[in-house]
């Protein structure tokens, strides 16, 4: 199920959406001695993150990684590494821990086995996700023309991380995978333009999650999924 939290204007959702995710790290945190959040990539979180890292928070307690990633070279226009620490990990936020979904050369299984464990120890399950959404649908990198897209959505995964090579978007990825992000423990979906509420509004015009893998998180009868969305 869904809940949507419509906005005059993206630098007041920004603000919001700062206030509320700041205050569920500080609970996690006063709550178990830690929390974890897991964004995603792209030019629509920006002003989100900007707002984020100016959070008086117990950051050296907080661990921040990616919902997935491009398997390229942090230092690469396209890498949401090199965003999130231009973006994210800079004033007070310059503190949290940065959970690596990129690491080495190749995303081989020796390196998928290595960055599962780690995720397990380290970050799940997210006490907070913030999801982005594409043009078809697809979120985090369960895109639905990739072969691996059955795989990603089943909820018998037990992987939490997982490759994944989209037929309609360049670089293989590494991404968490559906049962994985299902067990956060709150979870927003952050979208922004007319365009996108189109999207939004097929995604709740039908049932097929392997078309729209959003649906799979929208129409979840037991998640809560807040969208924050602005022109």
């Amino acid at each position: 199920m869904h809940q949507l939290n419509d906005f005059e204007n993206r630098a007041a959702l920004d603000t919001q959406l700062a206030e509320q995710v700041a205050a569920l790290l500080q609970a996690a945190v006063n709550s178990k001695g830690k929390a974890s959040i897991a964004v995603s990539g792209g030019s629509t979180p920006k002003g989100f993150f900007d707002a984020l890292s100016k959070k008086d928070l117990p950051w050296r307690k907080i661990t921040i990684t990616l919902a997935d990633e491009r398997w390229v070279n942090i230092d690469s226009s396209d890498s949401n590494t090199k965003l999130v620490h231009e973006n994210l990990l800079v004033n007070k936020a310059s503190d949290a821990k940065f959970f690596h979904l990129k690491q080495g050369e190749n995303l081989c299984a020796e390196t998928l086995a290595d960055l599962n464990v780690a995720a397990e120890n380290a970050l799940l399950p997210l006490d907070v996700l913030i999801l982005g959404m594409g043009e078809d649908g697809h979120t985090a990198s369960l895109f639905p023309c990739s072969e691996q897209i059955n795989e990603a959505l089943a909820l018998d995964n037990p992987s939490a991380l997982m490759k994944v090579v989209p037929t309609t978007a360049p670089h293989e990825r590494i991404t968490f995978t559906y049962a994985s992000l299902l067990k956060s423990a709150n979870t927003f979906l952050h979208i922004s333009s007319s365009s996108k509420k189109a999207v939004l509004e097929k995604a709740l015009s039908d049932t097929n999650t392997f078309e729209m893998p959003i649906r799979a998180f929208l129409q979840h009868p037991d998640v809560n999924v807040q969208v924050y969305w602005a022109e």
